[in-house]
């Protein structure tokens, strides 16, 4: 397998990412607490099931819908990037993705989109009022839009860097494909998050009655 030099610098930046947050993260509540253990494996499940779903026209520039601002609403932000990387290794065991792509895919479709529906989730925490709706709509809503925004960008960005496709194939066959899908990944998350935080609060790691509900 050979591993261009984005390639390798990517993948070394994931698992020093991946080290850190390991370092940081107490995996007896794995161990010990088996309704986190439903909650985590049941998320990790269903986002592996999805990302089966998916289609390209060219080799390599595939769409999928990501899940995982609900995945990361759900699990926090460590959790949530060591449950999708673990959905990652079993797609590329299972050959839905080229193992030289791992560290690229790692970056540009784990963490970017976690990181930003993490910060997204902070910044509105901290700083704006906090409501029911403002918890659905900006924290499940915007950032699963803009998730599907940024990863499809930054993974366009890399094809034509690499050059793995001119300019004008990348774009009429990936890149404007955004438009299209950004909508269905903001509703699908919106409502997943809707649905759990009306009839199952307690499976939602960033959502609490005390924060968003009592007292509005």
């Amino acid at each position: 397998m050979h591993l261009t030099g984005i390639q390798i610098g990517s993948l070394l930046l994931f698992l020093g990412v991946l080290g850190f947050i390991c370092s940081r993260t107490d995996f007896t509540q794995l161990a010990k607490d088996k309704a986190f253990q439903h909650r985590f494996f049941g998320a990790i499940t269903c986002v592996f099931v999805l990302w089966l779903f998916r289609v390209s026209i060219y080799d390599g520039l595939v769409m999928h819908f990501l899940w995982l601002t609900t995945l990361t609403l759900v699990l926090g932000l460590r959790w949530a990037i060591l449950g999708a990387t673990v959905v990652l290794i079993g797609s590329t065991i299972i050959g839905q993705e080229s193992a030289s792509m791992f560290g690229v895919n790692a970056l540009l479709g784990v963490v970017l989109p976690i990181g930003f529906t993490y910060l997204v989730y902070m910044l509105t925490f901290h700083k704006i009022s906090r409501n029911l709706f403002i918890y659905i709509f900006l924290c499940a809503f915007f950032p699963g839009a803009i998730t599907m925004v940024l990863k499809m960008l930054a993974m366009s960005g890399y094809f034509y860097i690499e050059g793995m496709y001119p300019w004008d194939v990348i774009e009429y066959n990936y890149t404007q494909m955004t438009i299209l899908m950004m909508f269905p990944e903001a509703f699908f998350n919106g409502m997943t998050i809707t649905c759990l935080i009306v009839y199952k609060p307690d499976l939602v790691y960033t959502f609490e009655d005390k924060f968003y509900i009592d007292g509005k």
